[in-house]
């Protein structure tokens, strides 16, 4: 029998389909010699403390750190008996196909269950980006030999081993530490959300230390032929900040009152550039999650959700956990179907076709710059999105724009920029005009914000030559305030995550955080905030977060290392050679190990005072009490509990 093992029962039904493999059975699908079987996320779980000694059931200083010698896995209870069914159909197997996710907490999934199950048959590993037919009979014709992505399973491993030492040493540690001064809470510590912890509370108090400071600026209406256009005062340099706010509030004035009594304002230079802009890339996860918060207000989870639904069980897009948004050369040639197809499902975008040009290859198709995974796009699998729920057409169409737009010319405009003097003073008035919409007809104008120079409202300039007078029609001086920084939003707070190599100064650690967009993955982000939110550390406004008084003392406490993102870069270089061979397992393994145990003894002996309310669980630190209610020890205080284990890949 040849096994196909999936991550998920949605994926297997698909598979299963594809394969002719009808009959369900128990915990699969069965073909003639063919069975697909499927696993809930992480079927097994890298065991607790005491799983290992007794002891470690009370959190105790003396027993920092704990390192296991051997590693051990437990099968998760609540799907214990999905992993029965794996187990015995790995058994029965002559044949394995992987056929889980198509990343490096897909490959574990799959891998720790061969090494638990201890399956020793050949191997081979399917290879997967999109979940409707045509693409699964392409990768099935192109199955990959398992030893290919081996690796892939240990730098998994790996990871998840080094977390599991500081989710575990830390948490307990500082738990403890807080306990010392009477902070009752538990205080759960980790190598990703701890650093994006760091994120907000430094944002936080760069908000609370922000002193305004007054600025000027002075608006000028001018006319030329009848027509009315805006000019801006360009103050003096000497009396600007490093963003060209003028702080002299005489000068202002002064400026004011002379411009106005001027009455013209002469043309000292004009300059018309043609600018051509190139239709944004497809979405990989991390940008679409940022767009659909500043937008339609989703949360990071929710738009995952919703994104992880139009794949599976709508089939409407390619693989959503995305890194990357080029896409591979190879799939350019699939391009006139899908276009025909999304054409067919909606009328709506009849007004584009004339404009649609399938041949045109636009800088998103480059091999050297795919990932694991391509961009986000529809798949041929097309249907009218008026069907689906409101949030999830919304979210859909954004991805379907961006696709559209690769086949749209360059967006073009002529962009004019005019010098004037106005009594000795400097105005710059901007235009655009544009010339060809391009890819913009596919991107309603509301989904595509201007930017930086362009960001006010466009204005079209009339025709204006050197030496010319324009009236002065109207002039307003204002007085204004430099703003602090803007409370983080998920959208903004997954962006810095991807982002976080500005706040590395070392070169070689900022490159690879450059090279693996950032701490966390795509797949993980949302999970990590929404974790900060559970666990108490962060709590929403609006849209706005903000840090809890405990987050602020966690992370005035904890090693800098451990809430430095640089940290995280040492370890993917790291992982980077566990996954090209060059480090084994155990050594890496090691090295984390004794890192832990340094750190350890650095912070036994601290002292540390957390602030606000408690956050999370009561701490096990003594015995369990006799019960008197539930959830209840006998002195009212909650019951005891452990520490979670870091967050793993999610299920559906």
């Amino acid at each position: 029998m040849r096994l196909f093992l999936c991550e998920k029962p949605s994926q297997a039904k698909d598979i299963a389909k594809v394969l002719g493999a009808n009959r369900k059975a128990d915990g699969c699908w069965q073909g003639t010699d063919v069975c697909v079987t499927w696993c809930i996320g992480h079927l097994l779980e890298t065991a607790p403390p005491d799983s290992y000694d007794d002891r470690y059931k009370r959190w105790n200083l003396a027993d920092l750190p704990i390192i296991p010698e051997k590693w051990k896995m437990l099968v998760k209870p609540k799907t214990a008996s999905q992993f029965k069914a794996v187990k015995r159909l790995l058994g029965e197997a002559r044949e394995l196909v992987i056929a889980t996710d198509a990343d490096r907490e897909g490959e574990m999934i799959a891998r720790e269950l061969v090494e638990h199950c201890r399956y020793r048959g050949p191997i081979q590993r399917l290879w997967l980006s999109a979940l409707d037919d045509a693409s699964i009979r392409k990768a099935l014709a192109r199955l990959l030999p398992g030893q290919e992505t081996f690796n892939l399973y240990h730098s998994a491993l790996g990871r998840s081993r080094a977390d599991w030492l500081i989710g575990m040493n830390m948490s307990r540690l500082f738990t403890l530490l807080g306990r010392q001064s009477g902070y009752q809470g538990v205080l759960p510590v980790g190598r990703v959300q701890t650093p994006t912890l760091r994120l907000v509370v430094d944002r936080d108090r760069s908000i609370a230390d922000f002193v305004p400071v007054p600025f000027w600026a002075i608006d000028v209406q001018l006319e030329s032929a009848g027509q009315v256009f805006n000019a801006q005062w360009r103050a003096p340099e000497d009396t600007c900040d490093d963003q060209g706010r003028c702080l002299n509030q005489a000068l202002a004035q002064q400026a004011a009152a002379d411009m106005s009594n001027a009455g013209t304002a002469r043309v000292l230079k004009v300059a018309t550039e043609r600018v051509r802009e190139a239709a944004p890339l497809p979405f990989d996860l991390g940008t679409l999650q940022e767009l659909c918060s500043k937008k339609f207000g989703l949360g990071a989870q929710e738009t995952l959700d919703i994104a992880q639904a139009l794949y599976e069980t709508h089939k409407l897009i390619t693989y959503p956990r995305s890194d990357c948004g080029y896409l591979p050369v190879s799939q350019h040639g699939e391009a006139p179907a899908i276009l025909a197809a999304l054409q067919r499902a909606d009328a709506s975008l009849a007004p584009l076709q004339a404009h649609l040009e399938p041949q045109r290859r636009s800088r998103a198709w480059n091999d050297a710059k795919v990932s694991a995974h391509h961009g986000i796009i529809p798949t041929a699998a097309a249907s009218d999105p008026a069907r689906l729920p409101a949030k999830h057409k919304a979210v859909y169409t954004l991805i379907r724009a961006r696709y559209l737009a690769q086949f749209l010319p360059n967006h073009e405009y002529d962009r004019t920029q005019a010098e004037f003097d106005c009594a000795g003073h400097a105005l710059r008035a901007v235009g655009k005009q544009i010339v060809e919409p391009g890819w913009r007809r596919a991107l309603p104008e509301a989904l595509t914000p201007a930017k930086g120079r362009e960001a006010q409202p466009a204005q079209v300039l009339p025709t204006l030559c050197e030496g010319q007078d324009c009236n002065v029609q109207a002039l307003q001086l204002k007085d204004l305030w430099t703003q602090p920084p803007k409370p983080f939003t998920e959208g903004d707070l997954i962006k810095a995550m991807k982002n976080v190599a500005k706040l590395v100064d070392d070169p070689r650690l900022k490159q690879k955080l450059k090279e693996t967009t950032g701490i966390g993955t795509e797949a993980t982000r949302a999970s990590i905030i929404q974790g900060l939110l559970d666990r108490g550390y962060l709590v929403k406004n609006g849209k706005a977060l903000s840090a809890t008084p405990a987050a602020f003392s966690l992370i005035d406490a904890v090693p800098r290392a451990i809430a430095d993102p640089g940290t995280t870069a040492i370890w993917e270089q790291a992982l980077d050679m566990v996954q090209s061979g060059e480090m084994s397992l155990e050594e890496f393994v090691a090295r984390q190990s004794a890192w832990m145990g340094k750190l350890v003894e650095r912070c036994r002996g601290m002292r540390m005072t957390i602030t606000g309310p408690a956050v999370g669980k009561a701490a096990p630190w003594k015995k369990k009490r006799r019960s008197t209610s539930k959830g209840k020890a006998a002195n009212g205080k909650p019951a005891a509990s452990k520490p979670r284990q870091p967050r793993r890949k999610a299920s559906s």
